[in-house]
């Protein structure tokens, strides 16, 4: 049974943030002062079972890291925009080259830069950590902080929801 109060059959993408989102929103700088970011696993897994089962993923920030980059390809991800200082241009970009409807499409975003996205989007959703004004636009606000799970939590439900989630084809990755 879903927590969401949503109809997520009718989700047929998910696109994330990756600062406060995909990773914690303190993040350790290495000696050049480069952010050095974690990530979930279980997140991972989430991610790259769902584009198993095709659903349609993207990563919108407005960071750059290669490691980033290389992690979210790795598990699947084709759609990958970084350095996004206008998060819905990027958001228009995914949705006229896949095709999917802003109905169809959950965004997870935790900060004011999210906001034009969770606007336009079917299902927005939130951290529970996110900034008041993100979770004031939320539909959604997971028990999950970003960086611990959020991601897992909502495509769980998802593909709960869409029946497609946990048989043994998930095991494979």
């Amino acid at each position: 049974m879903s927590t969401i109060n949503f109809d997520l059959t009718k989700i047929k993408a998910l696109i994330f943030d990756v600062d406060g989102v995909l990773s914690p929103d303190s993040i350790p700088l290495n000696d050049d002062g480069v952010p050095m970011r974690m990530v979930n696993i279980k997140d991972g897994f989430a991610i790259n079972h769902a584009i198993s089962k095709g659903l349609g993923m993207a990563i919108i920030t407005g960071g750059d890291s290669e490691a980033v980059r290389l992690r979210f390809s790795r598990l699947g991800i084709e759609h990958i925009y970084m350095k996004s200082r206008i998060k819905i241009h990027d958001f228009n970009d995914y949705i006229s080259k896949t095709g999917f409807e802003p109905e169809e499409i959950v965004y997870i975003g935790d900060d004011l830069p999210d906001i034009p996205v969770l606007k336009r989007v079917g299902l927005p959703v939130a951290p529970v950590d996110a900034a008041p004004e993100v979770k004031a636009v939320a539909k959604y606000i997971s028990y999950c902080k970003g960086g611990q799970g959020v991601a897992r939590d909502v495509i769980e439900q998802v593909m709960r929801a869409q029946g497609i989630w946990g048989n043994e084809e998930a095991f494979g990755w």
